[in-house]
């Protein structure tokens, strides 16, 4: 008698969703990615995601890719493990086309996360944000990359450059964000604000990302 009434009963389903969510055409959307071009001619659009350590930065090119690729795509490296940040350097993801050599008019940048004492530095953000950071490049907590550091790109092109900056923090902990991470969040937006209003060059969106 105890044992049956010590089983727990199931949650009772709701009869209607909690809250209605518009979709939009999901197929036309990716149509529309499918076929993009550039309004220049070779322009390459960069797309740098930035956020707290462990945030699921490159889970969400993983995802990206698998969506394109209608499969389980995985070329970013992640960890559901660690607390600390899994990224180490400056890296750029190209998606490739399906059944084809060629790849799509974007890439992805993975930057390494976010952190109150040992994470990537806002100024290094800045500096990639600007295209002077190369691929390849290991961050350094304690210091920023310097002109005379062979990483370091003096002459940026437009497709060094950042043309889309991504934030992504992780729903389940965005309360618990300390707020020296949530003022580096706040610097890095304002940063792409003002390069946007000067060169028209950014867009800015907050994303939150439940892993």
């Amino acid at each position: 008698m105890g044992a049956e009434q010590s089983k727990a009963k199931p949650a009772p389903l709701l009869s209607e969703p909690w809250r209605q969510i518009d979709w939009g055409d999901q197929q036309r959307d990716l149509q529309f990615v499918k076929t993009y071009k550039p309004q220049t001619e070779g322009q390459q659009l960069k797309i740098l995601l930035h956020g707290p350590v462990g945030a699921g930065k490159s889970s969400f090119i993983n995802s990206v890719q698998s969506v394109l690729h209608a499969r389980m795509y995985r070329q970013a490296l992640a960890d559901n493990i660690s607390h600390d940040s899994f990224t180490k350097q400056y890296e750029t993801f190209k998606v490739q086309k399906e059944s084809s050599d060629t790849v799509y008019p974007f890439v992805f940048n993975d930057i390494m996360g976010l952190d109150p004492n040992k994470g990537v530095l806002v100024d290094d953000i800045k500096l990639a944000l600007r295209g002077h950071i190369k691929d390849g490049y290991r961050f350094n907590p304690e210091s920023k990359l310097s002109e005379g550091n062979e990483f370091y790109n003096k002459s940026p092109t437009v497709n060094d450059k950042v043309h889309v900056l991504v934030c992504i923090v992780p729903a389940d902990t965005l309360s618990s964000m300390s707020d020296e991470t949530v003022q580096k969040l706040r610097d890095i937006r304002l940063e792409a604000s003002r390069l946007g209003e000067s060169r028209d060059q950014y867009d800015y969106y907050f994303l939150l990302w439940v892993k």
